[in-house]
């Protein structure tokens, strides 16, 4: 038996797209999400790309970043920033707002958002 992949019970390629146009768009716009706004680059074109092709993959999807970088490697490549729990916090917000935004349906929101949360979580790397 075949199993459908989250990329495609959210709609694929289009929605990861939407997906990450949302979240970079809420995070350059919401005073709420300053801090995180504030570690990126002023043009967020190159982020946005990276967390596409990442999202892609990790929703299994088209494994586009390792195909173009290789292994994620997610800790050593934040390991530059000062992540908290005032980032990590405000990155899984934001992506919560743009999931609820896109329409991701409820209960695959719920499951990706622990999913994100443990993976923001692991991200930290200062105290505070």
């Amino acid at each position: 038996m075949e199993q459908t992949t989250t990329y495609e019970k959210i709609g694929g390629e289009p929605t990861v797209a939407r997906l990450c146009d949302r979240f970079y768009e809420l995070m350059g716009t919401a005073p709420q999400f300053r801090e995180l706004r504030a570690m990126h680059p002023e043009d967020l074109q190159g982020s946005r790309d990276k967390l596409f092709m990442f999202l892609s993959g990790w929703l299994g999807g088209p494994d586009l970043f390792v195909e173009k970088f290789g292994h994620p490697r997610l800790r050593a490549r934040h390991m530059p920033f000062a992540i908290g729990t005032q980032e990590r916090d405000q990155w899984v917000a934001c992506m919560l707002l743009a999931m609820e935004d896109v329409g991701i349906e409820a209960d695959i929101r719920a499951k990706l958002l622990q999913n994100f949360f443990n993976t923001a979580d692991f991200m930290r790397n200062k105290e505070g």
